[in-house]
């Protein structure tokens, strides 16, 4: 596994609001977009930087969650998409509806980065950060349009870098600080571990139990009925949730060997070579940032073995000790 690339800079965009964001991160997932989606904005904003001439180089990114509005119906159990009307084709028939999900945010993206210039003139940040948010202002954030922000929350919702070229224990601190301006929000972060934990306790029960049937149950609330006492009509109703834990996917698995550039008809890019693909899943969690105490724990990077037909998105978060929050 690849480690989180290093980086001297928390760039941090906050509260920005994206309209129609694509709900449907996978075939199996709906709801918050996939981490993909936001590598997928994190390069293509470092390949517009360098052609604007500034030098910020983007190693990872992270997401917090302020607000979402997911675009389904309201009311009873089943929830069906709201759809867009299609124009009608050109003899006036009804063209065909292709379902797709949106969603509204209102989120912050703090994207770690490495800037010689930063280093050497801190007073050149501000106009690279102006000219970031100009960027990213004409952008798509996981399909979604990005609104402008105007009046107050132009003042309130300032764009800001935090400097971390200190010791670990001076970077500790300086987040500390920091993490509070991200608050209300939820940031997602990985949980392996949970699925790992899960199999072994199914595998306990049937040992033909797979990684999939652990994802599935900690994709759902599994309801048990514990006893209480000699007496067995006694008891109470209890969950196995362990926080915000959500399904997501992570990246993607190789389903064939590469194909030579141009090789494939309609490829998008006839330059580089073509993979078929499937979505990879693991389990995430959604955690307020001032439970963090350390930026590594909320960002996320790519880690791409194409010998082993594996792109996946990481994160390295660790779930801290009961001695940290006594120290810290």
């Amino acid at each position: 596994m690849t480690s989180l690339p290093n980086f001297d800079h928390l760039l941090v965009l906050p509260h920005l609001r994206v309209q129609n964001a694509n709900a449907v991160s996978s075939p199996l997932t709906h709801g918050f977009p996939a981490m993909t989606a936001f590598l997928g904005l994190m390069w293509a904003l470092e390949r517009k930087t360098r052609a604007a001439g500034l030098d910020i180089a983007f190693s990872a990114v992270a997401v917090v969650c302020h607000d979402h509005q997911e675009q389904v119906s309201e009311g009873g159990f089943v929830k069906l998409l709201r759809l867009t009307r299609n124009p009608v084709d050109k003899d006036g028939s009804t063209a065909a509806i292709v379902e797709e999900g949106r969603i509204h945010l209102e989120l912050s993206l703090a994207f770690a980065v490495r800037s010689e210039r930063w280093m050497r003139a801190p007073e050149s940040r501000g106009d690279d950060l102006a000219r970031v948010v100009e960027l990213i202002s004409g952008m798509r954030i996981a399909g979604g349009t990005v609104l402008p922000s105007t009046g107050h929350r132009r003042l309130r919702h300032r764009p800001w870098v935090l400097e971390l070229t200190g010791s670990e224990a001076d970077q500790r601190l300086e987040f500390r600080k920091a993490k509070m301006r991200l608050l209300p929000g939820f940031a997602l972060v990985s949980r392996d571990d949970l699925l790992d934990r899960r199999w072994t306790e199914l595998k306990a029960e049937n040992p033909v139990a797979t990684r999939l049937d652990a994802w599935l149950s900690l994709s759902r609330i599994n309801w048990r009925y514990r006893s209480s006492g000699p007496d067995a009509e006694r008891g109470e109703w209890v969950h196995d949730r362990e926080g915000w834990v959500v399904p997501i996917p992570v990246g993607y698995g190789a389903l064939g060997e590469l194909h030579a550039p141009g090789s494939v008809a309609n490829a998008r890019d006839p330059h580089t070579p073509f993979r078929f693909v499937e979505s990879l899943y693991s389990i995430g969690e959604w955690i307020s940032p001032h439970r963090l105490h350390s930026p590594r724990q909320m960002l996320w990077y790519a880690d791409s073995k194409p010998d082993q037909g594996l792109y996946r998105c990481r994160n390295d978060y660790l779930v801290p000790s009961d001695d940290y929050y006594e120290l810290d």
